[in-house]
C-alpha cells in the first residue's frame, strides 16, 4: 500500500465518523462555550466539519501563511446540515486531492508561517499525519462540548453512552 493509498483509507475511515459527531451540533448554540478560555462551538464544529480542506493547503501549497488569513474558509457554519454539507465538499475534495498526489511530493517541505515567521518546517506526510490527529482531537473536543450540551454523542470507535453500536 502507498502514503497516498494509506491517506485515502485512513480519510475514507474517519470521515463518517466525524460526519455523525456534526449531525448531532444543537443549531443556535453558536457561542456557547465551557469555559472562558474554551473555544465557541460554532467555531468549534466549524473547524472540526472545514479541517479536511487542509490536505488541499498541504499538497498544493508549500507553504501557508497565517498572517495573511490562511486561506481557509471562516464562514460561520449555521447548522448541522451546514456543518456536514461542508465536511462532505471538503472530504470530496481531499480524496481527490490525496488521489492525486505521491510519495516523492510527499515527502516534500512544507512550511507554516506566522507572524513572518516559520513556525514549522517539516516533510509534507509529517504534516498531513499530524493533520489527521488534529482533526482527531478537535472531534473529541467537540463530543465533550456535546455531552455537556446534553446533545447524544455517537459511537466514534467503539460504544458510548448514547450509541451502543461498535462504529
Amino acid at each position: 500500500m502507498t502514503l497516498t493509498d494509506f491517506f485515502v483509507t485512513q480519510l475514507d475511515a474517519e470521515a463518517p465518523k466525524t460526519r455523525k459527531v456534526l449531525e448531532r451540533v444543537p443549531a443556535g448554540r453558536d457561542d456557547w462555550k465551557p469555559h472562558d478560555k474554551s473555544m465557541p462551538l460554532g467555531r468549534l464544529a466549524m473547524l472540526v466539519a472545514r479541517m479536511p480542506s487542509w490536505f488541499d493547503l498541504i499538497v498544493n501549497r508549500d507553504e501557508l501563511d497565517l498572517t495573511a488569513g490562511g486561506n481557509v474558509n471562516q464562514q460561520p457554519l449555521k447548522t448541522a446540515a451546514e456543518l456536514v454539507q461542508a465536511h462532505d465538499e471538503a472530504v470530496a475534495s481531499a480524496r481527490k486531492t490525496l488521489q492525486g498526489t505521491n510519495e516523492a511530493h510527499l515527502a516534500g517541505s512544507w512550511k507554516l508561517i506566522a507572524g513572518g515567521h516559520v513556525v514549522s518546517d517539516q516533510p509534507r506526510v509529517v504534516v498531513v499525519r499530524d493533520t489527521f490527529m488534529h482533526l482527531s482531537h478537535h472531534r473529541a473536543q467537540l463530543t465533550v462540548y456535546l455531552r455537556l450540551l446534553n446533545a447524544p454523542v455517537p459511537a466514534i470507535y467503539g460504544p458510548s453512552a448514547d450509541d451502543q453500536t461498535f462504529a
